[in-house]
């Protein structure tokens, strides 16, 4: 079998860097938001590939230290999720960072706010082929701590939520309730806000998924280092539409520019720890 990855046409040295760790990698669902996360890395190039999966590569510099970073576009959904990371962690990333977009479900969480997110609810099928239903999806937790620590150095925390997030297959039909079986679903989306449940989205569920079933093997907490932990997951996500509707354009593209702000911070402090 070759080494290049098939869909985003990459090999192993695309993904090497950190002292061996390897990159850390920014996953946006939209390719215009990988070019504006890549806009911030130094020594910059891209790999393009076929499917518009383009692999941004660069350095983040803080306090002198160099970190070698990475942007690529997943696009929509956990199938698109799996293919994307699966091809990633073949080429020996193993530090992943969704910056997603997503819709509140509490009322106090407005559009514009951002989401850690700890834990997600799996409405998804994708994560079905790798764990039974009973398992669960959550976030690395030194991922989400030093993503919450970066929004409240930044003045964030009163826009900042951290809790369990929902991800779906359907955004029409099982969010909006769109089509013959809405009222079900109406109610299963009423449910999950009784639940405490802060937002919805669409790919950190699997993300975390294929985080727990490649984190192997297990590291007792007193032994080894940080990076010994082989894969971490994480997500935030900015919110841009809430029980008033979708934020405007400009709106949302202020959002995901905090949304960067948060993630980028977040990953040099976790890079500041681990190499």
């Amino acid at each position: 079998m070759s080494d290049q990855a098939h869909h985003l046409e990459i090999g192993p040295e695309a993904m090497a860097g950190n002292g061996g760790l390897g990159r850390y990698v920014f996953l946006p669902g939209s390719s215009d938001r990988a070019d504006r996360i890549a806009r911030r890395f130094e020594d910059g190039r891209c790999i393009k590939n076929r499917r518009g999966h383009n692999v941004q590569l660069g350095q983040l510099v803080r306090d002198g230290q160099r970190v070698d970073v990475a942007a690529v576009p997943t696009g929509m959904g956990c199938p698109s999720v799996d293919i994307i990371v699966t091809e990633l962690l073949q080429a020996g990333a193993r530090r992943f960072l969704r910056i997603g977009t997503a819709g509140g479900l509490q009322d106090e969480i407005h559009a514009g706010d951002l989401v850690v997110a700890s834990a997600a609810v799996r409405d998804e099928g994708t994560s079905d082929a790798y764990a039974p239903r009973e398992f669960p999806a959550t976030a690395d937790p030194l991922m989400v701590e030093r993503l919450c620590g970066a929004a409240r150095r930044m003045e964030l925390g009163s826009r900042t939520f951290c809790g369990v997030v929902h991800s779906k297959d359907s955004f029409f039909g099982r969010e909006f309730a769109t089509g013959p079986d809405g009222e079900r679903n109406k109610e299963y989306m009423a449910l999950l806000r009784r639940d405490g449940v802060l937002a919805s989205e669409m790919e950190a569920a699997h993300l975390f998924v294929l985080g727990q079933v490649y984190n192997k093997p297990p590291r007792a907490i007193g032994r080894g280092s940080s990076s010994d932990v082989a894969v971490r997951c994480g997500a935030i996500m900015a919110v841009i539409g809430d029980h008033t509707g979708f934020s405007d354009l400009s709106d949302e593209q202020s959002a995901e520019e905090r949304l960067i702000d948060v993630a980028v911070e977040g990953i040099l402090d976790l890079a500041a720890f681990e190499i």
